[in-house]
């Protein structure tokens, strides 16, 4: 069995209260913090250790030394505020939060679990100030944070952590010159500036030029220091103390993945060939011992050198070592788009791709190899990619626009309307649609994107629920729309294999029985919540309920004939949304009953997410929400008189 072991808070206090220099102090907390982040991302199965490892020795420092909320606690109007913009960084300030008793040990056991600690940044966790991962937005938000202090008469100041890659968002330059303006001057601004973001260099996505530069000429104060020297660190927030007529930033010089050798940056990239590993998912069983032994051993060597006894550790949890998860299929159907990207790009030489430095997840890299003429890298900035694609389309081309749903719906949404407005054809790709992965937290999980590119007159929506309807989907939509579509996939490999009938071929406004039945039909799309709707239906069968389902891949347009046929001998039906209740697949078949005579006396029962999505594994966060397969078949056998 495999062995994750945590650092107890009790440790950390007596490192805390021993008497050694502080430096070699906030060395050991730091190191201990990270051997933390490691074990918690290991035992979730997922999170992001390049960019907790590279911020943890700034955060450590700030709450362990520079910042007076140890002293006053985290709801004090006095206290000092900090926060991370960037978010990907959160498994690291949990660590830190932890270590100072102000973050529950059990709860900070259980990241990306159900009451435990979310994959971004969440107010609901103790300590932590704003939510974020949705990347932009955080100076403008610690500008009212500072905004308010002054206003209230508060005293502490309000500091802000951003990437470097997230310094591409147009809202970042937004705050700059509005703080600076508004005299913001109890505002500091932390540049994370480890030179790597999702899986490259910075320079080879949008290079950034000369930060303190840049800066300045927006009016704030600079520093620049070494991140991972606890002595440079203090005596930059030194000199930021005295400056009190402007806002001021620290750029601060970073590695990502610091603290385990083989996850630093610069090693990393040359053993992936160019790309940086650890960005985000956790290690490997062996990358995993390596790694924390690696870190156990210089905190172990360094409390020797200062005669204190080794690290006490308890074990957390225990993994098996050859575990083998059997699943019907790993498809993923945003493996299937990017094949089918490819081959589709190979014919249509019109064809232009835009990534917003998500090339990797998006199934994008074969077209990006294949075509890097055709292929068009934004970097982390959605809204001008969208007005790109924009002026792409007016001359001529097809451009095929890709992000998280997320961001892409509801960040760039003005620009879609704009481009909307001309009348041209842009195929926009929601990738990560819907609740899972529900780990990362409400700031990754998009459940708006159907009714906000709904309200769009001319744009068809479709989510397949295989890869075979995938590829069909993606050419319906490059050779047969005459407008606008949005494609939703999910991220995560499908639960099982979609089985659809023999020579199926999309057509548009019908869906497909995938199960026969005759109590009542549960209609859905996609791969999640197809196979809750399969699942339901199995269960039901052992109650003696047969319910049909059918997989309904066009999501804002229907065929009412094939619609009605479908429900001819059917009273009760259901549609399941991974998706808010509104604008959904249920308000789809709502309208369609009321538009149809012969259906409108029919019931019909909404399932969605109808609340703020949560955090856990799947099988927790869809049990939440009453969408997973058990949950459903007792909600159906309850409407049907059958419970």
């Amino acid at each position: 069995m495999l062995q994750i072991e945590l650092i107890s808070e009790a440790e950390f206090q007596r490192v805390r209260n021993a008497k050694i220099d502080k430096y070699s102090r906030l060395a050991l907390l730091s190191d201990m913090c990270t051997a933390n982040t490691l074990a918690t991302v290991k035992r979730a199965g997922s999170g992001h250790l390049g960019s907790s490892f590279s911020s943890l020795d700034i955060v450590t420092y700030l709450y362990h030394y520079e910042m007076n909320v140890a002293e006053l606690g985290v709801d004090h109007p006095d206290r000092d505020i900090y926060f991370s913009s960037k978010g990907h960084d959160a498994p690291g300030h949990y660590a830190v939060l932890h270590s100072l008793g102000l973050l529950a040990e059990e709860r900070f056991e259980l990241l990306r679990r159900l009451n435990g600690t979310h994959g971004h940044p969440d107010v609901s966790i103790p300590g932590m100030e704003a939510n974020t991962g949705s990347l932009g937005m955080g100076i403008s938000k610690a500008k009212g944070m500072a905004l308010a202090k002054q206003m209230s008469g508060a005293k502490g100041r309000v500091m802000v952590m951003t990437g470097d890659g997230e310094l591409q968002e147009g809202q970042i330059w937004e705050s700059l010159q509005t703080a600076a303006y508004q005299k913001v001057n109890n505002l500091i601004a932390i540049v994370d500036f480890n030179k790597i973001q999702t899986d490259k260099y910075v320079k080879e996505i949008i290079d950034l030029g000369d930060l303190a530069k840049k800066f300045d000429a927006f009016g704030w104060h600079v520093e620049i220091c070494d991140g991972h020297d606890f002595a440079a660190l203090e005596a930059a927030f030194a000199r930021l103390k005295q400056v009190v007529d402007k806002p001021k930033v620290l750029i601060a010089d970073t590695i990502k993945g610091k603290g385990v050798s083989f996850m630093e940056g610069p090693q990393s990239v040359k053993d992936g060939n160019g790309l940086y590993r650890w960005h985000s998912g956790a290690p490997d069983n062996e990358s995993f011992e390596a790694g924390y032994a690696e870190i156990v051993q210089r905190i172990n060597a360094r409390l020797e050198q200062l005669n204190l006894a080794p690290l006490n550790k308890r074990v957390m949890a225990t993994q098996e070592r050859n575990k083998v998860t059997l699943k019907a299929t790993a498809e993923k159907v945003v493996t299937a788009y990017g094949e089918a990207l490819l081959k589709i790009g190979g014919e249509r030489q019109d064809i232009v791709v835009l990534d917003a430095d998500l090339s990797a997840d998006c199934g994008l890299r074969p077209f990006e190899k294949t075509y890097p003429d055709r292929f068009i890298e934004n970097g982390i900035a959605e809204q001008d990619m969208v007005s790109t694609a924009g002026g792409l389309a007016l001359h001529g081309f097809l451009p095929i626009v890709n992000s998280f749903g997320v961001f892409l719906a509801s960040r760039a949404n003005e620009q879609i309307y704009c481009n909307a407005t001309e009348k041209t054809k842009i195929i926009y790709v929601c990738h990560y649609a819907g609740l899972i992965p529900a780990g990362p937290g409400k700031s990754h999980q998009s459940l708006r994107d159907i009714s906000l590119f709904g309200a769009l007159p001319n744009c068809t929506i479709i989510e397949p629920c295989n890869a075979l309807e995938t590829e069909q989907a993606l050419r319906w939509c490059v050779e047969q729309a005459e407008h606008n579509c949005m494609m939703r996939l999910v991220i995560s490999p499908s639960p099982r294999t979609i089985d659809l009938p023999d020579n199926y071929q999309l057509s548009f406004g019908r869906g497909a029985v995938i199960n026969d039945g005759t109590d009542a039909i549960l209609f859905a799309y996609g791969p999640v919540m197809m196979n809750e709707a399969l699942t339901a239906a199995e269960i039901l069968k052992e109650q003696g309920v047969t319910l049909k389902v059918v997989n309904l891949p066009w999501l804002n347009e229907i065929d009412l004939g094939w619609f009605a046929e479908t429900c001819a001998n059917s009273k009760f039906l259901f549609a399941l949304d991974n998706h808010s209740g509104y604008g959904g697949l249920g308000d789809l078949l709502l309208n369609a009953l009321m538009s149809s005579p012969e259906l409108s006396s029919r019931l019909l029962t909404k399932f969605a997410i109808d609340e703020l999505p949560a955090c856990g594994n799947p099988e927790e966060a869809l049990a939440f929400h009453k969408v997973d397969g058990r949950s459903l078949a007792g909600r159906i056998a309850d409407v049907i008189g059958k419970g």
